[in-house]
């Protein structure tokens, strides 16, 4: 991989403090994010990164067919590469959504240099009843094509990205990916929300975080489901501006 192949945008701050770095969901983009990025680093005085990952909107295409360590990939060669790229010697905070949590935990577990914190919103560390049902309605869902939508953040990749999305996660295989044997490894701080009404996962992925990483809070947001910058932007813009601001003094 190449950082050429990789589209990014940069969100203005204070460069003495820590990089926001924002790693979107498993059908994600930058543009899915919609203003969020923006407004969390207006509320921490923070510089910010976003970026498409490999395959994702405006970023070259993939290579090769996904494997079911795609997130290992992500968190131990994308993310480092970028950020040797972009943020050399950088202090950060990685701020992770659903596929883009499991990677922060991934990237913290091996306490990298400079990162400060990691937050995580509806991260997964196991594979749940929950994850792989919620999985099933989206494919039927596109199979009825209510998903088109797609096709305005990945263009004519939006099929292969929700394919490769959802066909991983339903792999057998992939019934036995867990994340839980790296927490304890992490050093940093850690704050993991979730949405009560989340359709992809349950609480017990916020008590493990809580319960495995040394020095992990949970926090839960009511009357959401698993896209708590979206649905619920307030809280979830207060509950992570809360846990920065501390860390980037």
């Amino acid at each position: 991989m190449g950082q050429a192949d990789i589209y990014h945008e940069m969100i203005g701050g204070d460069p003495a403090r820590p990089l926001l770095v924002f790693l979107h969901e498993g059908l994600g983009c930058i543009a899915m994010w919609g203003d969020f990025p923006q407004r969390l680093c207006a509320a921490t005085g923070c510089e910010g990164l976003v970026y498409d990952r490999l395959g994702y909107g405006r970023s070259g295409p993939l290579r090769a067919a996904r494997s079911i360590h795609y997130l290992h990939e992500s968190a131990l060669v994308e993310l480092p590469s970028m950020l040797a790229a972009l943020a050399p010697g950088r202090q950060h905070i990685v701020v992770g959504h659903s596929d883009g949590g499991s990677i922060a935990l991934i990237y913290a577990a091996g306490n990298p240099p400079g990162l400060r914190g990691v937050v995580t919103a509806a991260a997964h560390v196991f594979v749940e009843a929950i994850t792989l049902e919620g999985i099933r309605v989206a494919l039927d869902a596109h199979g009825a094509g209510k998903l088109r939508g797609l096709s305005r953040y990945h263009g004519d990749r939006a099929p292969q990205v929700f394919s490769s999305w959802a066909d991983t996660w339903l792999a057998a295989p992939f019934a036995h990916w867990n994340i839980e044997y790296l927490l304890p490894a992490i050093a940093c701080p850690v704050l993991a929300l979730q949405g009560d009404c989340d359709q992809y996962g349950s609480g017990r992925q916020l008590d493990a975080i809580a319960k495995k990483a040394p020095d992990a809070r949970q926090f839960v947001i009511a009357d959401c489901g698993h896209s708590p910058h979206l649905e619920q932007p307030g809280a979830t813009l207060d509950a992570m501006a809360g846990f920065i601001n501390p860390l980037a003094a």
